[in-house]
């Protein structure tokens, strides 16, 4: 039991961490702020997002999914059991960030897209990690 909250855990600050990598890539490299842009104001956020281009969503869209599919392929591998669950679970966790930033964040109404493929994503993660342990467990005739 302890294991999977654990696996769970280190599952959400991994992926957290993949998305944080991307959205920095986008924001630092790719479509670089405006000197002087302050993250943390609301307006001047919203300016900075209002002044992207259509393709620079593109990314945020990789960096949200990387970051329920990595997370949910990270608790799934972990775990002691219940790969499928604890996956969901790290969706889950990132669909409702994706929710919560949605509503803070002026972005494109388009991107709303993204929100079902949270699960989508986490749910393959599961089953990858399932059907490598069903693939671990052959006997050493059926090798």
């Amino acid at each position: 039991m302890l294991r999977n909250i654990l696996a769970v855990i280190v599952g959400i600050v991994v992926g957290m961490a993949i998305n944080m990598a991307l959205i920095q890539l986008n924001s630092l490299v790719l479509f670089p702020m405006p000197a002087g842009t302050d993250m943390s104001n609301p307006e001047q956020f919203n300016a900075y997002i209002a002044s992207l281009p259509q393709t620079a969503f593109i990314v945020v869209i990789l960096a949200h999914l990387s970051q329920s599919f990595v997370g949910a392929l990270v608790a799934a591998r972990l775990c002691q059991s219940h790969p499928m669950k604890l996956a969901m679970i790290v969706g889950t966790v990132a669909l409702a960030g994706g929710i919560m930033a949605m509503g803070m964040i002026d972005g494109p109404s388009w991107l709303v897209i993204e929100l079902p493929l949270y699960l989508v994503v986490a749910w393959i993660a599961g089953r990858i990690v399932i059907s490598r342990k069903d693939g671990n467990h052959l006997t050493a005739s059926e090798a």
